[in-house]
């Protein structure tokens, strides 16, 4: 019966011996705090532009929030490149959820997630909320383009019908359990059927339960204001390199009325190119020496993946039990 009680008494403070629980937190486990979905609401609330930078992992998720950004981005298209895929809708829900739960355990910044179509029709997108907001999306971004789907900044995009996006969006709305959880609806209706449509197809999303509006491919600084005169939500404005909007800077489109500006495969983009670099330098040099200056160093990658909080972590959790195991060795035999 005592012996039973002292396995009881690891829940707190044991209750043979009175050695109390340190409450040591594996560094696994995030520390509580504000809930990411209302820190993103709370942005949407506030005045001007929050920068998004996009993120295809947990180490470059957690370099971001290094870095002080607000908010970030979880990109389709960066995602699927760094599978080796090109961003068609070949990813799975599957997939993205696991990449959403590696992010959202390393970082407690609030992740948009790109889930390009909703992985199919309504009762999908019904799934496809829940699966993510429960990995630790603070939102997620639906498109209404048809299947395979192209990049937003592409020719040949197609559309589906207007109340077909409209359903998806209303199912998200509703299937959402935390009342915070953030609905972004993209229209790519500007690059097919003009930017009327687009005006008036954000204007429907928003009647379905959209709670930001994401207008794909505006082709100039007089659209991007046009737009947000004529929808009265919060907008996001996609800054991606090599495309059809022009590169505005955040500042300026937080003048026009955009909340949240996203730079989805920026940070891939860089990455790739110095690793090319990098390997070119291999190379024709055959050192890495002349590329050391160009590197995060040991030290600084230790410290931004908490790799000393490890360490410390099982010391500390050895010196307890081995503490324990005097304690109750020496009960033993008394």
């Amino acid at each position: 019966m005592r012996i039973h009680a002292a396995r009881e008494g690891r829940i707190g403070t044991n209750v043979i011996f009175g050695f109390p629980r340190t409450d040591v937190r594996a560094p696994l486990l995030r520390a509580g705090g504000e809930r990411p979905t209302k820190v993103l609401r709370d942005l949407l609330r506030g005045d001007g532009a929050v920068m998004v930078p996009g993120v295809f992992n947990a180490v470059t998720a957690m370099l971001a929030e290094r870095m002080g950004f607000r908010a970030l981005y979880l990109s389709g298209a960066a995602l699927t490149a760094s599978m080796g895929l090109p961003d068609l809708g070949l990813v799975t829900l599957d997939e993205v959820a696991r990449a959403v739960t590696y992010i959202a355990r390393a970082v407690s910044t609030p992740l948009i997630v790109d889930v390009d179509t909703g992985f199919g029709e309504a009762l999908n997108v019904v799934r496809t909320v829940r699966e993510l907001e429960a990995a630790g999306a603070a939102a997620v971004q639906i498109e209404d383009q048809v299947l395979p789907k192209k990049c937003g900044h592409l020719a040949g995009k197609q559309l589906v019908p207007a109340e077909d996006m409209a359903k998806k969006v209303r199912a998200a709305a509703e299937a959402r359990r935390d009342p915070d959880f953030v609905i972004v609806a993209r229209t790519d209706a500007r690059g097919v059927t003009g930017l009327d449509d687009a005006v008036w197809r954000a204007q429907l999303y928003l009647e379905a339960g959209a709670d930001v509006i994401f207008p794909e491919a505006l082709e100039s600084l007089d659209e991007f204001a046009e737009f947000a005169r004529r929808v009265r939500a919060p907008l996001l404005a996609n800054m991606t390199e090599f495309g059809r909007s022009p590169l505005i800077p955040a500042a300026r489109l937080g003048e026009l009325g955009y909340r949240l500006v996203i730079y989805p495969v920026t940070l891939l983009r860089v990455a790739l190119g110095a690793m090319r670099r990098a390997l070119r330098t291999l190379m024709e040099v055959g050192t890495q020496e002349p590329l050391l200056g160009e590197m995060m160093t040991r030290g600084e990658l230790y410290e931004l993946i908490a790799y000393h909080d490890y360490e410390e972590f099982d010391r500390r959790v050895s010196e307890e039990v081995d503490g324990m195991v005097r304690r109750v060795t020496r009960h033993r035999y008394q």
